[in-house]
């Protein structure tokens, strides 16, 4: 389970300061599927990247199955990301010259799964996100 409680993101560049997310309190279910929707700089991105453990937070606290993520050290994000979360990037960051799929099936790779539990992770992934038909494409 994902909790978020009273997130504020707060970004500083000399003396001005830029509060991306105000406050934002969330809790997902296991094996939840959710949509994060809103108007470009509403605070998206900066989301999905505290959830995912790539930014950290300004104020509050991010609960992953119940546990504080406030002292975690590298390698428990490092743990997370392996194991916990995963990213399917729109555009960038993606190998040109591999299918969907297997850009999908790369941070499996990476994680020693094998190639046929990857396989079949990536396949059901993209399907229930709607790209069943273009795992095939570049």
């Amino acid at each position: 389970m994902l909790e978020l409680k009273n997130i504020t993101k707060e970004y500083r560049t000399g003396d001005q300061v830029v509060q991306a997310l105000k406050g934002i309190n969330l809790k997902f279910r296991s094996n939840e599927f959710v949509s994060i929707l809103g108007q470009s700089g509403s605070g998206k991105t900066t989301l999905l990247n505290i959830i995912g453990g790539l930014d950290r937070y300004t104020e509050g606290d991010l609960l992953i199955n119940d546990r504080s993520t406030k002292e975690y050290k590298d390698r428990d994000w490092d743990t997370y990301r392996n194991h916990s979360v995963g990213f399917i990037f729109q555009s960038y960051n993606l190998i040109p010259h591999q299918s969907v799929l297997s850009n999908v099936e790369l941070a499996l790779t990476l994680s020693g799964v094998s190639k046929e539990e990857r396989r079949e992770r990536a396949r059901e992934v993209l399907e229930k996100v709607g790209l069943k038909d273009h795992i095939t494409k570049r």
